[in-house]
């Protein structure tokens, strides 16, 4: 009987693990298939960069028979020869089309403003802060009467002293300026702020014309609107204010300043302190080339910057609200303007903002309610063009 050869363990189990020869082979092959990607990869890269320089090369202009490129020649046609270039390629702000939609536009936060003339009488008057739209003042016309006697003679009863009642007419200043809500929230610049100011600046202005020749009714009443009269403080009734003629019905007539002086002096002393020649820059132009009989300039321009100009040794305050130089016309004034006339306002200026009353917008309702009259007639002179 055949025995079969006894197996060997070892043999009969399978070696899981290549060999050594078999793993160095596919190191090797990595190894040249990464060779052979990069070399691919460079090629194509100087493919790429042929072709680039070929598309460029097809996009730079035709040349024309003499070599010269359409642009170049129309540059030199239009520019170097004639002077102007008939068509603009670049792009540029100045056309919206051309880029100017792309340009933000920029304002600036402070507005211009054109000047605006604003009389000066609010500063040179007497200036009271009512509480209530029926304000009086008291003025006394007369002081209290005295007498001589002896020893022993009688005291008879003196004249006491008579009073008149100052009220100065009121009017209220009103402004109701609009702005849309958009406008308000896109502005540029503060609009709110610069509505309030613009509303100042027209109240100043109203209110100080009407201080020179406001009618009184609904408004205040300027010294211009009170009554004349060329009679002395002595015999003018009060209230009525004393003018010179000028000695000509169209100027100053020939001998200017005697009449300017006749005007200071009718003036008590006690109110030339402190007073001042009021006229707008037209009647000042005339003031100025006035001489005396010896060639002297009767208008001194101010020595020092700040100091106002002065005329028969009083300053010269410009207002343009005052007439000018024409027939029957009160051009300048002169006076101690804190003694004779009152400003009467009831509070500064109050501005209401609304937004319901007319959507949508906004509306800034302002008022001030001001008055004003003459307070000593005799405190303030007036010039007179007449015959």
């Amino acid at each position: 009987m055949d025995v079969s050869p006894a197996l060997n363990p070892a043999s009969s189990i399978p070696n899981s693990e290549p060999p050594i020869e078999q793993s160095f082979d596919i190191v090797a092959r990595q190894d040249k298939a990464e060779e052979a990607i990069g070399t691919l990869r460079k090629d194509v890269d100087d493919v790429k960069h042929r072709l680039d320089r070929v598309s460029r090369a097809a996009a730079r202009p035709a040349l024309s028979s003499t070599g010269e490129s359409a642009e170049v020649k129309s540059f030199v046609q239009h520019f170097l020869r004639r002077g102007s270039e008939s068509e603009i390629k670049s792009l540029t702000g100045a056309v919206p089309k051309d880029g100017g939609y792309a340009v933000p536009r920029e304002i600036d936060a402070l507005i211009a403003r054109e000047v605006m003339e604003i009389s000066p009488i609010r500063q040179l008057a007497q200036v009271v802060q009512t509480g209530s739209a029926g304000y009086r003042k008291l003025v006394s016309t007369g002081g209290t009467a005295s007498g001589w006697v002896s020893e022993t003679a009688g005291r008879p009863e003196t004249d006491t002293p008579e009073f008149a009642e100052i009220a100065p007419p009121t009017g209220e200043l009103y402004a109701n300026p609009a702005a849309s809500q958009a406008m308000l929230d896109d502005a540029a610049f503060d609009l709110e702020q610069w509505l309030a100011g613009e509303i100042a600046m027209e109240f100043a202005r109203a209110e100080g014309s009407a201080f020179i020749s406001g009618s009184g009714v609904n408004q205040p009443k300027g010294f211009l609107a009170a009554p004349m009269s060329m009679a002395g403080d002595a015999v003018r009734p009060f209230g009525t204010l004393q003018y010179v003629g000028s000695g000509s019905d169209s100027g100053f007539g020939s001998n200017p300043e005697s009449r300017l002086i006749d005007l200071v002096h009718t003036m008590k002393a006690g109110h030339r302190q402190g007073a001042s020649w009021v006229m707008n820059s037209s009647t000042l132009a005339e003031v100025r080339k006035l001489k005396t009989a010896d060639g002297a300039f009767l208008w001194q321009p101010g020595l020092v910057e700040g100091q106002p100009d002065r005329l028969l040794g009083y300053p010269v305050v410009e207002a343009e609200d005052m007439p000018d130089i024409a027939e029957d016309a009160f051009p300048i004034a002169f006076g101690n303007f804190r003694a004779g006339y009152l400003i009467a306002e009831r509070s500064a200026t109050n501005i209401l903002r609304d937004p319901y009353s007319n959507k949508p917008f906004v509306h800034f309702y302002a008022t001030k309610r001001v008055g004003g009259q003459v307070l000593d007639s005799s405190a303030i002179k007036l010039l007179k063009i007449e015959a």
